[in-house]
């Protein structure tokens, strides 16, 4: 494993006074088995394991610019200020970052997305691995690929997914030090992304999580039932079993959203046109082009195919929305090497 930069070390003064920059690249990624509820939001430890493919489109680039005379935390997401609530939850983030480098610097963070913010498309995953990289860079921190999937993690829970290559399980853990996504070896995969609706939604995964947790009667089911389908899926990959891993990716995600469904008040993320397309996949399959629909917290739907069939994948949901064929994508990574004084 690679560090990010070599570590200053708790305490140390250079920190305080530095005004290193660094740039990362980060690419979302889709969960076959998802990730659904927290047993502890400070830790941000999931109730039940998940396993992803991490994307080779709509990718996340973020810079973090130590700035030792400033008093707070600039973020700037698409050109443009963000909100108050999304610079809080960077300055928490980054607070985590300071604690560990022994400094109280604070830093201008500027962020793109390629994917539309806050619809489903997993930006908050590729948008946390791109500011875990490019923070542990810039502040110098001493971090493996673990430790950064550790760290993203601590931001959004399935950006420590999107710190991995290809198709990666996040363990659920036990504690902070166990809690962690690692690579999966797995058949080719391709995805075709069907964007329905670029608006952010108007409940966050974060706040719907919540509720689903705290009100709805089939909550425990899901989270045991889902912990049974990431070892089905575990073998499935292991075994190369294309259809296998499809047909557990269709399942969860409806299971998934019949959850959410029934919590109180319900919360409804697909939209006809969502419920179409996995109508539309169900109809493919029938007559001989085998694919799977999957879904995150959002209107969005992702057809799982094989890289061969992508295409007459793509081709035959474009009525439905914008489509991009997707592939294994690459794991967070620096763009550009921490620089400025140190």
């Amino acid at each position: 494993m690679t560090t990010v930069a070599p570590s200053a070390g708790a305490g140390d003064e250079r920190a305080q006074t530095s005004n290193a920059s660094a740039t990362a690249r980060a690419y979302p990624n889709i969960a076959l088995v998802k990730y659904w509820g927290k047993r502890d939001e400070r830790l941000m430890l999931p109730a039940a394991g998940s396993l992803s493919l991490t994307l080779d489109v709509f990718p996340t680039e973020t810079t973090v610019t130590v700035d030792p005379g400033a008093d707070r935390d600039r973020f700037e997401l698409d050109g443009a200020p963000a909100s108050e609530e999304q610079t809080g939850r960077v300055t928490r983030f980054l607070d985590l970052v300071r604690e560990r480098a022994g400094t109280t610097a604070r830093a201008v963070v500027r962020s793109t997305n390629a994917a539309p913010t806050g619809a489903g498309l997993a930006s908050s995953a590729s948008g946390f691995a791109a500011l875990a990289v490019s923070a542990a860079a810039a502040y110098r921190l001493d971090a493996d690929r673990l430790a950064l999937s550790r760290l993203a993690r601590r931001g959004s829970g399935s950006a420590a997914r999107s710190i991995v290559p290809g198709v990666a399980v996040w363990h659920a853990g036990e504690d902070d030090g166990s809690s962690f996504a690692e690579p999966v070896d797995a058949p080719p995969l391709s995805m075709v992304i069907v964007t329905i609706d670029r608006a952010m939604k108007a409940v966050s995964s974060r706040e719907a999580m919540r509720r689903t947790a705290l009100t709805s009667p089939f909550h425990a089911a899901w989270i045991s039932d889902t912990a049974q389908a990431l070892e089905a899926m575990l073998v499935a990959c292991r075994d190369g079993d294309f259809t296998r891993i499809g047909r557990i990716t269709e399942t969860n995600a409806l299971r998934m959203h019949a959850v959410i469904q029934s919590a109180d008040p319900p919360i409804q993320y697909l939209a006809p046109t969502s419920v179409a397309a996995f109508d539309e996949v169900r109809r493919l399959r029938a007559e001989g082009l085998e694919a799977y629909a999957t879904a995150d917290a959002g209107p969005n739907v992702v057809a799982l195919a094989r890289p061969a069939d992508a295409e007459a994948v793509a081709d035959a949901l474009a009525h439905l929305g914008e489509t991009t064929i997707a592939g294994p994508g690459p794991g967070a990574a620096l763009v550009e090497p921490a620089g400025g004084t140190a």
